[in-house]
């Protein structure tokens, strides 16, 4: 039960004790009317704090893997699928080239999107050149390495979380869409990527 549930609920009862003790119905209703007032103006009051990601729902996991066709096998049967995903190559793009740590990269790695019916599931494996993928597999092993969010507006999106103390280690796009991986490892224990026109 939420808190202005709560409030409701006890304001109810509130009104069904003064009409049961027999008291006069009109300041009944007005004690009733002014605590809703009340209870309203707490409610409607309270500042909507400010967050960094808006949309609260998770569109993504990512995983590192170390093998894509075996990983990617291995999901499909977890999954009962007939077929196993499409492997693609994510590489840079002249538009939004590929940057990790502040210089740019010509890192690229192997996809495979497993659609499900509330998230997706993205396995990665990193060609062996400088990126948040190859440096994930090679301090950790395979893993999962990010979850993902969509943001409306890239740019400002990485200067809030940079204020709040997780930088960008890397970045790139394709076409219209981008993203920015946001490195949460020492603050919230893993990397969040953010998405536009994903």
């Amino acid at each position: 039960m939420t808190s202005l549930q709560k409030k409701r609920t006890i304001g109810l009862y509130f009104y069904i004790y003064m009409v049961q003790n027999n008291h006069n119905m009109k300041k009944s209703l007005l004690i009733l009317l002014l605590a809703s007032f009340f209870l309203m103006g707490l409610t409607l009051g309270r500042k909507k704090s400010d967050s960094i990601i808006p949309e609260k729902k998770m569109t993504q996991v990512g995983i590192i893997v170390d093998d894509i066709e075996k990983s990617a096998a291995a999901w499909a049967e977890l999954f009962g699928l007939e077929e196993v995903p499409s492997i693609s190559v994510a590489a840079g793009h002249e538009s939004k080239p590929t940057s990790f740590r502040g210089k740019p990269s010509d890192a690229t790695a192997k996809l495979a999107f497993f659609q499900l019916d509330n998230i997706t599931i993205e396995l990665i494996e990193p060609d062996g050149t400088p990126s948040t993928w190859q440096e994930f597999l090679d301090n950790n092993g395979p893993g999962i390495h990010h979850i993902a969010f969509h943001v409306d507006d890239m740019k400002t999106s990485v200067r809030q979380f940079e204020k709040f103390g997780v930088p960008e280690v890397q970045s790139g796009g394709w076409g219209t869409g981008e993203y920015a991986y946001m490195d949460g490892s020492a603050k919230l224990a893993l990397i969040i990527e953010l998405l536009e026109n994903y």
